[in-house]
């Protein structure tokens, strides 16, 4: 790993523009933010786009406003399908495309002038497979943007570790849509379709198979991460059993086959450590019962398993203490975190601006 502080990747004239770059927007029923999202993409910099719009059944006026923008720029093609979910509009989008470099746009999302620019400049000038940048948190409230002014260079397995560790300086994590790839990442690597939580086992594929990664640490794609009727939105539901869990059981298999029961562990971790603290939050809600009683059982089922997990070096000693207490008493597990919520982290807190003021 190879910190490139103050990194600028090189500008491209018109003339070096010469590698197609396949843009792929799924879109389904957001009428009030198409528009802005394949807007955003016509007027990148890099003006060699094969511009792919997959209308994924909308019932609303965005297959409507597709055709009109795709009236106005040639670079757009817009497929309209029946509903099949985001994956399916994905591997639509990779079958017809035509560039050698491909990259996502959620189609309510949208990304700065020069994201393609950049993130290609980068890929061609460190001889990468995979290009990723940061991006924005936009919320009705704020906006977080969380850039340093560096760019990162992964070789081998490298972004694959920071990844499975969640190492939040380095915002590679699941998503599609912040990278670029270079086309044969993604031979026979397609969304697992009909199925929620798609991003989970393509990134861990992707990134497995990318021999070098360049890393810029700066924010080029802005994440509504407040729409309502979101994916992302929903709070634990059927969902998370039924695609979720099993995404990271496939997640772990998929390191474990590379060789790396290491970052299996670690991956492993994290998962079980998210499974309580589903626990924790379902524990406090009125209508949590049922999926309290799965999570009771996964987890008992899993045991063995989680508890080599949390002996692993990315453990924390107070997670230790936490999944011991839990096979010890759930009930005793949330009256222990509800204490620190009420009393210990408002103590520190406290105690925390208490020695700013005095400094």
């Amino acid at each position: 790993m190879e910190i490139l502080k103050e990194y600028r990747p090189p500008e491209l004239r018109a003339e070096e523009q010469t590698e197609l770059i396949s843009v792929i927007v799924a879109a389904y029923n957001i009428e009030n933010f198409i528009e802005r999202g394949v807007r955003s993409v016509c007027e990148q910099t890099y003006r060699n786009l094969e511009i792919i719009v997959v209308d994924d059944g909308s019932v609303d006026a965005t297959g409507t406003i597709l055709d009109e923008l795709a009236e106005r720029d040639a670079r757009i093609q817009v497929i309209h399908e029946e509903n099949g979910g985001l994956s399916h509009a994905r591997n639509t989008g990779i079958a017809r495309a035509r560039g050698n470099y491909i990259g996502f746009v959620d189609g309510d999302d949208w990304i700065d002038p020069d994201m393609y620019e950049k993130l290609f400049s980068a890929l061609q000038d460190k001889q990468a497979d995979l290009a990723v940048c940061r991006y924005r948190q936009i919320s009705r409230s704020r906006t977080l943007d969380e850039s340093v002014d560096r760019a990162v260079l992964f070789e081998g397995q490298e972004a694959l570790k920071v990844y499975v560790e969640e190492r939040e300086e380095f915002a590679i994590q699941n998503a599609a849509w912040n990278k670029l790839y270079r086309k044969e990442l993604l031979s026979g690597n397609l969304f697992p379709e009909g199925q929620w939580y798609e991003d989970i086992v393509f990134a861990t594929e992707v990134l497995a198979r990318a021999g070098r990664c360049i890393y810029l640490d700066i924010a080029l794609y802005n994440y509504i991460i407040d729409r309502e009727d979101s994916i992302m939105n929903c709070r634990i539901n059927s969902r998370t059993f039924t695609d979720q869990i099993p995404a990271y059981y496939e997640k772990t298999k998929l390191l474990q086959n590379l060789g790396r029961e290491d970052l299996a562990l670690t991956h492993d971790y994290f998962f079980y450590k998210r499974l309580l603290l589903f626990y924790w939050e379902l524990s406090r809600t009125e209508d949590g019962g049922g999926y309290l009683l799965r999570l009771t059982e996964i987890l008992e089922r899993d045991r063995k398993r989680a508890e080599e997990a949390f002996q692993s070096p990315m453990a924390a000693p107070r997670d230790r203490k936490k999944l011991k207490l839990f096979y010890r008493s759930p009930d005793a597990y949330c009256r222990k975190l509800r204490w620190d919520e009420r009393v210990v982290i408002p103590c520190k807190v406290r105690v925390k601006r208490l020695l700013g003021k005095y400094k």
